[in-house]
């Protein structure tokens, strides 16, 4: 599985999904479904479209990865994780049917998506949200006609496999868009723009830009549930939204935001766990997802700031580091996964950035350094990865 592996679990075609897909009798034709890519902010989005549109009454699929605490988070129905007894089965249906075995061998992913779309067909579902894992072209999540499209914004993240330039990615992610079917843009950027102009003209569909939209939500009350980056993606959701549920009253859907998101469990994004000191999990990790979350922290009141940090092992991590404040004082550490940075060659690398602290064998351990060393006016932060945020939810 690329989430823990890395570079080697990636495959470069959907042969497998679609030949797992036969196998399972397109299970992805039985519901509508909305698809969701982007760089950052896809999560949130899929999580605030998933949940109005439960509240607003429809039976709601929801797919996200990777998981934090449990693999069922991956796969939900009206916020209820999917049952261990379904998992169970299908796996060993599989197992039964020599599939794992056969000439197309899934991985961990293409089981995971198959598993997902099995399990809304026979839940019944009226809409699955589906976010896509890598990419979009080239991601297991693919082989979906939605009834919609969403792109959240594009920046640099896995550039070894998407291209290390904006319009590259943008090209990727536009995999998505598939004829006739409409399109939101969260953001638009001057990089991106043509790429997909171009690609929605060729597949004669519709292109809509949420931050260009008229938004209509009334976001006071959701601020004490979400910091104000977040904004973006809501609006990118309302706008799907609308043009998902063009007949649905503007009043009713204003009024299907907040009710259900701590039911889904909304995790690993400007987690505040403490308040003495302040504690923040945030599992942001490229350049975009750091400026955003340091942004957001100028805004708290702290006298030191304490950085629990850990992160993947695969990427060049130098300019996520170059962002990261100088005086503030580090807690080195490495995820319980193959693709973990080593926790000295971090600090390592983290030093000729200007960046300098202690190294710990584990996570937690990190975390209760930090809470040792805190006073009670201090913020504390644990960020890096989305694994490093789930070794201590």
């Amino acid at each position: 599985m690329f989430q823990r592996v890395g570079p080697k679990a990636f495959r470069k075609d959907l042969k497998n999904i679609q030949h797992l897909d036969a196998y399972l009798d397109h299970p992805h034709q039985s519901f509508k479904s909305i698809h969701i890519a982007g760089t950052n902010g896809k999560g949130s989005t899929s999580y605030f479209i998933a949940t109005a549109l439960h509240e607003m009454g429809y039976k709601v699929g929801l797919y996200t990865s990777p998981h934090y605490k449990d693999y069922r988070e991956r796969i939900k129905v009206d916020g209820e994780l999917i049952s261990k007894t379904y998992v169970k089965r299908f796996v060993n249906q599989l197992i039964s049917d020599d599939v794992l075995d056969g000439d197309f061998k899934p991985s961990f992913f293409e089981i995971t998506v198959g598993m997902a779309f099995s399990y809304f067909r026979d839940m019944n579902v009226d809409f699955a949200v589906i976010e896509t894992g890598l990419g979009g072209r080239l991601d297991s999540t693919n082989i979906i006609t939605p009834e919609l499209s969403v792109i959240t914004n594009i920046g640099f993240d896995h550039t070894l496999f998407l291209g290390d330039t904006l319009p590259l990615i943008a090209a990727e992610k536009a995999g998505i868009i598939k004829p006739a079917v409409p399109v939101v843009i969260g953001r638009r950027q001057k990089e991106t723009h043509p790429i997909f102009l171009k690609k929605v003209e060729n597949s004669r569909t519709q292109l809509h830009y949420a931050q260009e939209s008229e938004f209509c939500l009334n976001v006071k009350g959701l601020k004490k549930f979400f910091p104000e980056y977040q904004l973006e993606n809501l609006q990118t959701a309302y706008v799907s939204l609308q043009m998902l549920l063009s007949q649905a009253p503007l009043s009713k859907l204003s009024a299907a935001w907040t009710k259900g998101l701590h039911q889904w469990e909304y995790m690993g994004r400007y987690m505040k766990v403490s308040s003495s000191p302040l504690i923040i999990y945030d599992s942001a990790h490229n350049i975009d997802g750091i400026t955003t979350l340091f942004q957001e922290l100028r805004k708290e009141k702290y006298n030191q700031l304490h950085i629990i940090l850990a992160m993947v092992g695969d990427k060049d991590q130098s300019k996520v580091l170059e962002l990261l404040p100088k005086e503030a004082k580090y807690y080195f550490s490495q995820a319980i996964i193959p693709r973990a940075m080593d926790k000295e060659k971090l600090a390592d690398l983290a030093i000729t950035k200007g960046l300098d602290g202690k190294t710990y064998t584990t996570i937690r351990r990190a975390l209760s350094a930090a809470r040792k060393s805190a006073d009670a006016s201090d913020l504390i932060l644990v960020a890096g990865s989305i694994f490093t945020v789930a070794e201590v939810v």
